[in-house]
């Protein structure tokens, strides 16, 4: 971060015009939870009618991912504490787990992407709840966890994707502006 009055970027670097509905303060997390949350929905291949689960539900990035995936017309259970419950509800999601009480890796359900945006999941927890050719994507970079998922990808057909956002692109963040400005996603 910088307090600076002025930035100067390349001519090809990730800007975008700020959506119209939004104050400076609410746009300033585009760039960072909805890109992030975009960028590995993407990567997970999401398709309509998939069940995702997205752990962090109410975080920087699991906002964002629940509206995400919503827009992308999956069916979303939302994992978040007590406090969170209703704000997950609140931003779209169709069922909502309360972390402190339920362990969703132990219901039996099985999802198509599990989003892991805290890195509180466990590895071998969501190898059981993922479906068949199921994605498990995480956004913390864990080296037990790296070793655990690399395992897991040379074991089975499901797939892993972790790691950091490397390269934005200004369509992305044109793409959630649109997005925005109809009403599709908002920032809370």
């Amino acid at each position: 971060g910088a307090n600076a009055e002025y930035l100067c970027m390349p001519e090809d670097g990730t800007v975008a015009i700020k959506p119209t509905n939004m104050t400076y303060e609410e746009a300033a997390g585009v760039s960072y939870g909805a890109l992030t949350a975009l960028f590995f929905l993407r990567k997970g291949n999401i398709q309509s009618g998939q069940k995702v689960l997205i752990f962090g539900a109410s975080g920087g990035v699991g906002n964002y991912a629940v509206q995400l995936a919503k827009y992308f017309g999956a069916e979303v259970t939302g994992v978040c504490s007590t406090t969170k419950l209703e704000m997950a509800k609140y931003l779209g999601a169709d069922k909502v787990i309360d972390y402190t009480k339920e362990d969703f890796t132990k219901s039996g359900q099985t999802y198509d992407l599990i989003f892991d945006t805290v890195g509180k999941s466990s590895v071998s927890g969501c190898k059981r709840s993922l479906k068949k050719k199921g994605f498990y994507l995480f956004t913390k970079f864990d080296f037990l966890k790296l070793v655990q998922i690399l395992w897991l990808s040379m074991t089975s057909s499901k797939k892993v994707i972790f790691g950091l956002v490397l390269k934005e692109r200004a369509e992305d963040l044109i793409f959630l502006k649109e997005l925005i400005e109809a009403g599709k996603i908002k920032s809370v």
